[in-house]
């Protein structure tokens, strides 16, 4: 039951820092269009338009450095399944398909809200990090 409760936890704290990134994006003018966006190849946070570009936005948050910094955990291998979630997503809406991609991170350590625009470029398997 602990474990239940700790996944409950982290779920509720995700949503919360989620939507502190929303509000926080929105009011950089950047236009969501999705939010949570699931399929097989994995989920991206948000998705939406800023500067003319698609951008696939993933979020992550720490209470503080014991963990690391948020940005620290967008892998290689996160990144490779944010690419291949990119594809899918641009596969099944054409009228984003020809727009210019790009990859952001909004990282919050505390309360403090980083965003890094192009963050890190496409990846494919085997492809090395751009951190």
């Amino acid at each position: 039951m602990d474990r239940y409760l700790e996944h409950l936890n982290r779920v509720e704290t995700g949503k919360h820092y989620e939507e502190k990134a929303v509000d926080f994006l929105k009011k950089q003018g950047f236009f969501v269009l999705e939010r949570n966006f699931r399929c097989r190849q994995g989920e991206i946070d948000i998705i939406g338009i800023d500067e003319k570009c698609l951008v696939f936005v993933e979020v992550k948050y720490r209470k503080n450095r014991k963990l690391g910094t948020p940005e620290e955990a967008v892998g290689i291998h996160k990144q490779q399944k944010i690419s291949k979630t990119s594809d899918y997503y641009r596969s099944r809406h054409e009228s984003c398909y020809h727009k210019q991609v790009r990859y952001d991170v909004v990282a919050i350590m505390g309360e403090e809200i980083t965003w890094y625009k192009n963050a890190f470029s496409y990846q494919e398997k085997g492809g090395r990090q751009s951190w």
